[in-house]
């Protein structure tokens, strides 16, 4: 072979090759485009797990798991009830939307797994404990005070502390059997956590997470100066109970809140999320180099879109999923991608009165959508995304209302009324705050097919509604819904099956299937 063809081959394969590497896909930023906010995350071996907050849904702090930090699945959820109190059974015209559980914390020692949490519902902290977050069982104890966006950390000297509280920081050691803090340890850690962001702080320092690292102590808030954005701050030690030094870690995006993990290889990120309009608290990756002892957030400074880790599958089914509702002999009533809103009542739904699809019954008088019980609902997700169902409505009753929503504080909902014996296909909206009718037409059959979409594109937040009287054809009805994050429900729009009786109870709706894409 001569020199000159030589050189041209060496020339293709190293084109060819680059052109490989180049092609390889790399995850993206966020690497899930749906709530899951105030994530905590550990790494055990090769396998990642991470808990999230879900406030007022049940069951409760969901436990998901990854094998590469970008892939996600739903594995199991800490509590089924958190408590039973009016609020959180919608009882007695109370309601515990916005509240229920909020920040938790994951943690792996000594081979057992920690999930702790806390609620300004019931005014405690709670700790629930298994060998296996994906089989149970959970072991729970709770106790007194709700310690607000607390960190639980286990030292390598066999003690057990929690650090809490906003702006203010607060630790204190725990009792050896975790069933609360031990007396006369409690004291204040830092006086100010906000300093390092400024003088001038819309949020104070919170949602404390602490690790250590080459025998330091790194601690992790997120705060918010007035006028600016959420703010990442880590202060360090060299005793977890300081003195502490700090310095603002990341600002950019509003990108925030979160802790350091690492992966097998010896790479660092950061977990953060950033709020995104309608869809809710969407989670981020963030490289971290270490530079002086510091943690290093940010490529330049900034979040980068693209990260070297391998790509994302999609949300689906680990995070969100269709259902035919179909089910075997020993398969659990409901997918892990399920919650209801609030506790439910559970003699008031099922998936075997039917073979093949989930009956909701009314079982009380309710006034209105957000006070109705038994409304099982799923997160949305971006950057567009439609959930549609098929539903029975030939044992609807009198003052019925059943069908597909968009659950938040300003709600869309579509689906069948029954009113003076007379079935009718109605879209219902709160853009206001209170329900009005957009538009309704007369219903013959007893099957109607409904769908919600959603479009999150640069924050455009708007909801679509359709139905359909054969699956095939589908129609538009009413108007756009414009979606809002609203705080007292601090959650992100999810997809909602719903019935509840406004004049009889004794009606049902069989739901075939509900879809998600």
């Amino acid at each position: 072979m001569k020199v000159a063809d030589l050189m041209l081959t060496l020339l293709a394969v190293s084109f060819s090759h680059c052109v490989l590497v180049a092609q390889v896909p790399q995850a993206q930023n966020p690497v899930i485009f749906a709530d899951v906010p105030d994530m905590s995350m550990v790494r055990v071996g090769n396998t990642y797990y991470m808990s999230s907050t879900t406030m007022h849904m049940s069951p409760g702090v969901p436990i998901m798991k990854s094998n590469d930090l970008t892939n996600w699945a739903i594995v199991g959820y800490a509590y089924d009830t958190l408590a039973n109190t009016n609020e959180l059974n919608l009882e007695r015209a109370k309601n515990d939307y916005g509240r229920g559980s909020w920040a938790s914390c994951i943690r792996y020692h000594n081979g057992t797994f920690y999930v702790s949490t806390f609620s300004g519902t019931t005014g405690k902290t709670y700790l629930y404990t298994t060998k296996d977050p994906e089989k149970g069982p959970w072991t729970s104890l709770s106790f007194k005070p709700s310690l607000h966006d607390h960190s639980l950390f286990f030292d390598d000297d066999g003690h057990t502390y929690v650090i809490w509280g906003n702006g203010r920081l607060m630790i204190a050691e725990m009792k050896e059997d975790l069933t609360g803090l031990k007396e006369g340890t409690e004291r204040v850690l830092i006086e100010n956590a906000s300093a390092p962001a400024g003088n001038n702080i819309n949020l104070g320092a919170e949602g404390s997470q602490l690790f250590k690292v080459n025998g330091k102590y790194y601690l992790f808030d997120i705060t918010w100066p007035r006028g600016g954005m959420r703010t990442v701050v880590v202060h360090r030690a060299d005793k977890i109970t300081g003195p502490y030094e700090g310095r603002v870690a990341l600002q950019d995006k509003g990108v925030a809140q979160g802790g350091l993990i690492d992966t097998p290889d010896g790479r660092w990120f950061a977990y953060l999320f950033r709020d995104y309009g309608s869809v809710g608290r969407i989670p981020y990756l963030v490289p971290v180099r270490w530079e002086d002892g510091w943690p290093v957030i940010g490529i330049d400074g900034k979040v980068p879109d693209t990260l070297d880790l391998k790509a994302s599958g999609g949300l689906m089914p680990g995070i969100v999923a269709s259902d035919e509702f179909s089910r075997r002999k020993n398969d659990a009533p409901l997918g892990m991608v399920w919650q209801w809103n609030h506790n439910p009542d559970n003699t008031l739904w099922s998936v075997s009165a039917r073979k093949g699809y989930l009956r909701l019954m009314t079982g009380r008088i309710d006034g209105d959508f957000l006070s109705a019980r038994n409304t099982l609902t799923q997160r949305t997700f971006g950057p567009e995304s439609s959930g549609s169902a098929a539903m029975d409505v030939s044992n609807m009753k009198e003052g019925d209302f059943a069908g597909l929503s968009l659950l938040q504080k300003k709600y869309g909902l579509v689906g069948v009324k029954v009113e003076n014996g007379r079935k009718s296909i109605v879209m219902v909206h709160a853009e206001s705050g209170k329900a009005i009718e957009a538009e309704r037409f007369p219903l013959s059959k007893n099957v109607v097919f409904l769908k919600a979409e959603c479009d999150f594109n640069q924050r455009k937040d708007t909801g679509y509604f359709y139905y359909s009287l054969d699956g095939a054809v589908w129609t538009r009805i009413g108007s756009p819904l414009k979606m809002e994050y609203s705080m007292p429900h601090f959650m992100g729009y999810r997809f909602g099956l719903f019935n509840f009786a406004t004049k009889e109870v004794g009606g049902f709706v069989d739901f075939d299937w509900f879809r998600v894409q």
